[in-house]
């Protein structure tokens, strides 16, 4: 089926992507999955990871997500996620500043009891995201 499908990306604080997509591939908490137009309608949750998309002139575009959900309609594919970036705005050094922290906090959880694992770990899945997404963008 040829045509498009509109992508929305928003999170609480501002929209990050609106417009149209030739293709849809997000990380669902289950694996990932794909989205072209006149897909099943369905919602599912999203787990931290990299969305990418083919805009309209076929060029690969790619974004953060930090989890949320995702829900598809034959015409429309729109995801809420906790926060979100484009490529384009991840810094890589505070990613791997972050990467770092994480890995410290991980560490000091073992004898610790006063650090939140899951925090730290979520911190570091982040962090490890955001580096994969933007070295892609140095390649």
């Amino acid at each position: 089926m040829a045509g498009n499908i509109m992508l929305e990306v928003v999170t609480p604080d501002k929209s990050v992507v609106s417009e149209e997509a030739q293709i849809v591939v997000a990380p669902g908490e289950y694996g990932e999955f794909g989205v072209l137009i006149g897909h099943t309608s369905f919602l599912t949750t999203l787990k931290i990871g990299m969305l990418r998309y083919k805009d309209t002139g076929g060029s690969e575009r790619v974004v953060f997500v930090n989890g949320g959900f995702a829900e598809a309609l034959p015409n429309k594919v729109t995801v809420l996620a906790e926060s979100a970036d484009r490529r384009r705005d991840i810094d890589i050094e505070r990613a791997r500043a972050a990467l770092k922290r994480a890995e410290q906090r991980l560490a000091e959880a073992r004898t610790r009891e006063d650090i939140d694992f899951r925090r730290a770990e979520g911190a570091l899945q982040r962090a490890i995201a955001r580096i994969k997404i933007g070295e892609r963008r140095a390649a």
